[in-house]
């Protein structure tokens, strides 16, 4: 139950009804204090603007038009035309029952009704570059886009994820030669791979300082690109030994993501030359300092010069435009997007522009798919600068995790001394890594955010500990009451007596417009947010609704009101991909 979506519908149908111009919209929010009703619509507003009326009198006819009843038991006209609506304690009750039977259906989360109309979704995210391990700047793309993976699946739609990840071009080129030069015909005598940053570093330093070198890298690149047999072999190498250690983080960082996702640059290959063969035939391609690129109008900058979009250099390579390029060709066509979602810094929002433009251009991408660029901001150290060592250098990933761990086994040694030394470590994974995650994704995506050890791990604020503490203090209370949640009925259409109760039962109720908001928007922190609304409403009802001491029809309401609760923390956390613990 969409609430927000039913309300703005039958609002917008009698603004209609009223005379309002046709496809005006009701406009309707949630309250953001409740003593002005649980949503207010601000449509009459513009709408009465439009037709030159009073907004009171065209809100009296709205309301004469709309019917709410049974869903509303307050409807109220406030200010010069706003529509306050207070939603009927008994709908409410209702409603929860209905929650409660279809998330009996799945187990311990909460039921998604199918998505109205469901789409193919693919989601591009992570794309680590397999030269190199993993590190702290690949962390957001990660996170968030498995977060957006899980809530999409979760609401119905057909999600395909793809690891794009970097296994192409000048980098790769420049690793083997250098591999090649240090192989002989004795297979025994060939550099072992198990430390990729130490073989990177030693490659780059001589990419650096030869030229004879670096013009021999560059050869080897177009000769990947030609699917010279030897040359890929020795790019296999790096591939097979690079995906080994992106899935020890992957799972150590409990995201989604398989062998079976990944999809590397060069699986493209053979298509990149058709790419440029059919910017050709559609007039788009110029030739520029021995480049093929193409000029379009929609990227001027301030000189007035066109921003080129390189498609092929002068050595006859290709960049990661022609493979984005193919990459597109390949998810319409072939896996069916009807939604593309690339989850990536805002520092590449230019390229994502013009990718999308020459897509459409050369009919790559049709109208009805959208195409869209998921930016987010960079991670930053209190310097407010890039996030690094103290050292200066690039944080690995697996080493951030680790650390997040080790910290949070301090503060479970600390505040619960008396468990089992294996409890308090299983306690300290699921916190260190659900603080780190959740930190991440409780900010808006587009903003900047400045990395705290001892923000993220506080039991105090919108944080993982803090939600993770909310599920396991709610499941304590069965534990003591010695009840079996299993066991707990639903109320019927038991009245809602004490406003706590109400706000609670709201609140618990607005997880699906949520969600659906999370889908719409691609903003996770929309989820975070709601949960720790949700948390503080189940606090403010646990302090003034006894649980276990209350009796009758009012005892069965609060109890079924704390297993609804933690039923939708667990389904919210783990949505984001955050565990949760029945102990802390």
């Amino acid at each position: 139950m969409n609430i927000r979506r039913q309300l703005e519908l039958t609002l917008s149908d009698a603004l209609a009804a009223a005379g309002a111009p046709q496809g005006a919209p009701a406009m309707v929010a949630q309250t953001a204090n409740p003593q002005y009703g649980d949503y207010q619509a601000n449509g009459v507003m513009p709408a009465a603007k439009k037709l030159k009326c009073s907004p009171r009198d065209l809100a009296e006819k709205v309301l004469a038009e709309a019917n709410l009843t049974g869903l509303a038991d307050d409807v109220q006209i406030a200010g010069p035309g706003f529509i306050n609506v207070t939603l009927a304690n008994s709908w409410l009750a209702r409603q929860l029952t209905d929650e409660a039977r279809r998330s009996a259906q799945v187990g311990p989360g909460r039921f998604a009704p199918p998505a109205d109309n469901p789409q193919i979704v693919v989601i591009d995210y992570s794309s680590p570059n397999l030269a190199k391990e993993m590190h702290v700047g690949h962390l957001r793309s990660t996170v968030i886009g498995d977060a957006l993976a899980r809530t999409l699946h979760f609401l119905g739609h057909n999600v395909i994820r793809q690891n794009h990840v970097g296994d192409w071009g000048t980098q790769f080129g420049m690793l083997t030669a250098y591999m090649q030069e240090h192989t002989e015909d004795d297979a025994s005598s060939r550099p072992e791979l198990t430390d990729l940053e130490e073989f990177y570093r030693h490659a780059k330093q001589r990419f650096d300082s030869d030229p004879t070198f670096a013009d021999k890298a560059r050869g080897f690149v177009v000769r990947l690109q030609s699917g010279d047999e030897t040359t890929l072999r020795i790019l296999n190498r790096f591939r097979t030994i690079s995906l080994a250690h992106c899935q020890r983080v992957y799972d150590a960082l409990g995201v989604t993501l398989t062998p079976d996702d990944i999809r590397g640059e060069s699986s493209y290959d053979q298509d990149l030359s058709r790419i440029i063969q059919e910017l050709d035939k559609k007039g788009l391609l110029t030739e520029s300092k021995g480049a093929k690129c193409v000029f379009l109008d929609d990227f001027t900058n301030k000189d007035g010069q066109i921003t080129p979009f390189i498609v092929q250099k002068s050595d006859g390579g290709y960049l990661y435009s022609t493979t984005d390029l193919a990459a597109i060709r390949y998810r319409i066509g072939m896996l069916g997007a009807q939604r593309l979602l690339y989850v990536t810094g805002a520092e590449q929002t230019l390229h994502f522009q013009q990718l999308f433009a020459v897509a459409r251009k050369a009919g790559f991408a049709p109208q009805h798919v959208s195409l869209e660029h998921v930016a987010f901001g960079m991670m930053l150290g209190h310097d407010r600068r890039r996030f690094r060592t103290r050292q200066g250098g690039t944080v690995k990933l697996m080493d951030l995790l680790t650390e997040a761990v080790d910290k949070a086994y301090e503060l479970v040694s600390a505040k619960s001394p008396h468990l089992p030394d294996a409890d308090r470590r299983e306690i300290a994974r699921v916190v260190g890594i659900g603080a780190v995650k959740y930190a991440d994704l409780s900010q808006n995506r587009t903003s900047d955010y400045v990395f705290s050890w001892d923000k993220m791990l506080s039991l105090e604020g919108n944080t993982a500990p803090y939600m993770q503490y909310a599920y396991a203090r709610i499941r304590s209370i069965f534990r003591k009451g010695e009840v079996d949640p299993g066991d707990v009925q639903a109320p019927g259409d038991a009245a809602i007596g004490q406003p706590a109760e109400r706000t609670l039962a709201v609140k618990l109720l607005q997880l699906q417009e949520t969600l659906d908001s999370v889908a719409e928007d691609c903003l996770p922190n929309i989820l975070c947010n709601h949960l720790y609304d949700l948390a503080g409403a189940f606090m403010g009802f646990y302090e003034t609704c006894p649980v276990l001491k209350a009796h009758g029809a009012a005892r069965s309401l609060r109890l079924f009101l704390c297993d609804l609760t933690a039923r939708t923390i667990w389904q919210g956390l783990n949505l984001l991909g955050i565990e949760t613990i029945e102990q802390m």
